[in-house]
């Protein structure tokens, strides 16, 4: 096929093409997903072992939840500032001393500063509570896109190293393709014009409509084209990876077929 002025071929590539890895060192307990699978966006595809730390999660959340200390150092206070106004009320009445009215407001002082102790432990158990889940979390590979699962370098069993790549996660609907473009030619383009893709094999099919998403601003000297990227939906699921032709539509031609 020549490729005339107007049309000029690109490969194509998916939309998105991510390298999973973990981000804590552990020996991998569950794979959840195989290749070719289609996952959604958050799914878990892989687990850590975290059997230790839900144990410790377990825990966390009980003294997390428990409320006994506080309640009791409340009702500590409540008790001590009830004493005080009696001792106070006496002392009125000259039947109390200083040094006990000075011992009851001291007990009080106590009293107090007991439960912001007990606050601030309740408060300390609540936040280690939160870490040890977000630790948890961190233990799963999760899909951050929609898309579908390309390769799987790592197997149930196996130990994992932190940040090292082992499931990549592909989305090829919509294609993006990638276009060298002459620069006499790229002055007519701008992000949002339509496209015509025309895929191999599909000569007898009318070619899918795209659109140009971005046009680079730095030129490749060497042979005087402009990157220019173009999305085009791909419902059947073609490969990424076709070489393709794309018939560029600038905005002023449009303008005049509609007239």
């Amino acid at each position: 096929m020549t490729v005339t002025a107007t049309e000029l071929e690109g490969i194509s590539a998916p939309s998105a093409d991510i390298m999973l890895s973990f981000v804590l060192d552990g020996r991998v307990a569950e794979i959840l997903v195989k290749e070719g699978d289609i996952v959604k966006k958050n799914q878990v595809l892989a687990r850590l072992d975290d059997h230790t730390e839900r144990i410790q999660l377990t825990q966390l959340k009980a003294q997390a939840g428990d409320t006994t200390q506080v309640k009791a150092a409340e009702a500590n206070l409540f008790q001590k500032r009830a004493d005080l106004k009696k001792v106070e009320r006496a002392q009125s009445k000259g039947a109390a001393t200083d040094w006990e009215l000075q011992h009851t407001s001291l007990a009080v002082r106590i009293a107090e500063l007991s439960l912001q102790a007990s606050k601030f432990e309740h408060e300390q158990y609540q936040r280690r509570y939160r870490q040890a889940q977000s630790q948890l979390k961190r233990m799963q590979m999760v899909s951050p896109i929609e898309g579908r699962v390309e390769k799987t370098d790592i197997e149930s069993g196996e130990a994992a190293k932190s940040l090292v790549a082992v499931i990549q996660v592909v989305k090829i609907d919509p294609l993006w393709i990638d276009v060298p473009v002459p620069l006499e030619q790229v002055r007519q383009l701008t992000p949002g014009n339509i496209t015509r893709v025309s895929f191999p094999g599909t000569d007898a099919v009318e070619p899918a409509e795209g659109i140009i998403i971005h046009v680079s601003a730095v030129a490749d000297a060497a042979s005087d084209t402009l990157r220019v990227r173009v999305e085009v939906p791909n419902p059947d699921g073609r490969p990424a990876g076709e070489r393709v032709f794309v018939r560029f539509m600038p905005a002023k031609a449009l303008v005049n077929s509609k007239n």
